[in-house]
């Protein structure tokens, strides 16, 4: 990793703090502000368009991530995994806080999108509201959402993929 890597990583790291610390007031307690509309973008799996989080009716699990975070990349194809195990039961909906127009284009988020392998929305958190919602103060972030918009489980860093296994089938198993 080179340094100008390296510092890019820390400024995108510093924006996304600073705008959630902006945005959600230096409140760090779980918000209860479902349903949220996202915008929606064109690509594998997506629509232009919009979705409401949670899914309506539906568990689901939402996904807190930015095209610069090694992390995100990392867990990305565990997610994938777990989609095509739990796709059925659960909506995934991936969503990112990036500033889009001014610091990355759509085109750059789709083409992040289909070279990772996403074949679920994917929406733009443009205010921090979903991050304020799931209690979330650092990407990625993860949330279960059951099928009556109620959080059962979150977790920000990378995740341990026998946990989510667990709590993603005790919600299908719910519905």
């Amino acid at each position: 990793m080179n340094r100008r890597q390296v510092l890019t990583g820390l400024a995108g790291i510093g924006l996304t703090g600073g705008s959630l610390w902006v945005v959600r007031g230096n409140d760090t307690s779980r918000g209860d502000e479902f349903p949220i509309t996202v915008e929606t973008i064109d690509a594998t799996g997506s629509t232009a368009g919009e979705t409401t989080l949670p899914v309506a009716d539906a568990p689901t699990l939402i996904d807190c991530f930015a095209t610069w975070c090694d992390p995100c990349k990392k867990q990305f194809p565990k997610l994938a995994e777990l989609h095509t195990e739990f796709g059925e039961a659960v909506a995934f909906v991936s969503v990112t806080n990036e500033l889009i127009g001014r610091g990355t284009t759509k085109a750059e988020l789709r083409r992040w999108w289909n070279t990772h392998g996403g074949v679920w929305p994917v929406g733009i958190d443009r205010d921090g509201a979903v991050l304020e919602a799931i209690g979330a103060s650092s990407i990625p972030s993860l949330a279960v959402v059951d099928a009556t918009g109620a959080i059962q489980w979150t977790d920000s860093g990378q995740f341990d993929v026998a946990s989510l296994r667990t709590q993603l089938a005790a919600v299908s198993e719910s519905t």
